[in-house]
């Protein structure tokens, strides 16, 4: 049995089904009377106009293109307001880059609008059928398929950017180990670019990956130089950075390598321990909270309460 409230909406539904189906048999419907004057001229210009070779490859009546030509306006209106709410396209590509994430931006904002319209058909179905939902002003109801859009395509973007920070803290913490590794190796006599392939041979992690994409871009014929500035300004990771401008520098004015990672080693080390110190720091204070608001009024109720049974005891 259909609630009453939910008659309208799906006549509504149905509705736009009848027209879209009316409009795609209509548009089926092949075109009777001459032809155009771009159809006649259009085999003879396909070699220098790309118009006419779309125009020849696309079917005379194809069904698909009229959907594609609803559909497609609002998917890209759907990405441009995605993309000026969760951050332009070179801010997702970072975030892709930083979590290692082999994608496009184009199929991360597909899986955002996929998120979204996943959420969108929970909340309607939440709002025409859940009986909590029923007792609701219209309003609200309406409202409620459109947050849960919203909410599903900003979680997607939100697990994307756990991600890259749970990828950057990893790099953060193999930085000083793969620094004093390229020094081992340079102290030995190797070059760089030996270096990194034997870091990347043998190492294990995110910093080797990221080492063993290097090699291979010089492998294919892309200098080091700028196989390595790549990889700085794909990460945007700070202490990384300042290790690879030092590399690039060394490499640039012919410096001994060794001594300058041997230095950025040590300052890596040195800021992973003020990370650890701050950590602690803010631990520390987090640990307080359930020390203020659990242990101490127990152990206060514990200390008055035997007073308190007295005194009414006695009275």
């Amino acid at each position: 049995m259909v609630h009453l409230s939910a008659i309208p909406a799906i006549a509504i539904a149905l509705g736009a089904v009848l027209g879209l189906g009316a409009w795609l048999v209509i548009a089926s419907t092949p075109r009777l009377g001459r032809a155009r004057l771009v159809d006649r001229v259009a085999p003879y210009i396909t070699d220098f106009s790309a118009e006419a070779r779309a125009m020849r490859s696309r079917p005379d009546a194809d069904p698909g293109s009229v959907l594609g030509m609803l559909i497609m306006p609002m998917l890209r209106g759907l990405r441009s307001g995605l993309n000026g709410l969760l951050g332009g396209n070179e801010t997702v590509a970072r975030r892709l880059r930083q979590a290692g994430v082999d994608a496009t931006v184009e199929r991360f904002r597909g899986e955002q609008l996929a998120w979204a319209g996943l959420a969108f058909a929970l909340g309607a179905a939440l709002a025409l059928f859940a009986p909590s939902f029923v007792a609701m002003p219209p309003v609200v109801r309406a409202a409620v398929p459109a947050v849960a859009a919203v909410a599903g395509a900003v979680t997607r973007d939100w697990l994307l950017q756990r991600s890259a920070r749970r990828r950057l803290a990893r790099i953060s913490s193999e930085l000083p180990t793969m620094l004093e590794f390229l020094t081992l190796s340079l102290t030995a006599g190797e070059g760089m670019l030996e270096a990194l392939r034997r870091v990347a041979r043998t190492g294990s992690g995110e910093l080797p990956t990221e080492f063993a994409r290097v090699v291979a871009a010089v492998g294919a014929g892309v200098p080091l130089p700028t196989a390595l500035a790549e990889l700085r300004d794909g990460l945007e990771h700070a202490a990384l950075s300042r290790a690879l401008d030092q590399v690039l520098g060394a490499l640039d004015r012919g410096a001994p390598l060794a001594d300058v990672l041997r230095s950025q080693a040590g300052d890596a080390r040195a800021e992973s321990k003020r990370t650890i110190i701050e950590l602690a720091g803010r631990k520390e204070i987090a640990m307080l909270v359930p020390l203020i608001f659990l242990i101490l009024p127990v152990t206060i109720a514990f200390a008055l309460f035997p007073g308190y049974l007295v005194l009414q005891a006695g009275f």
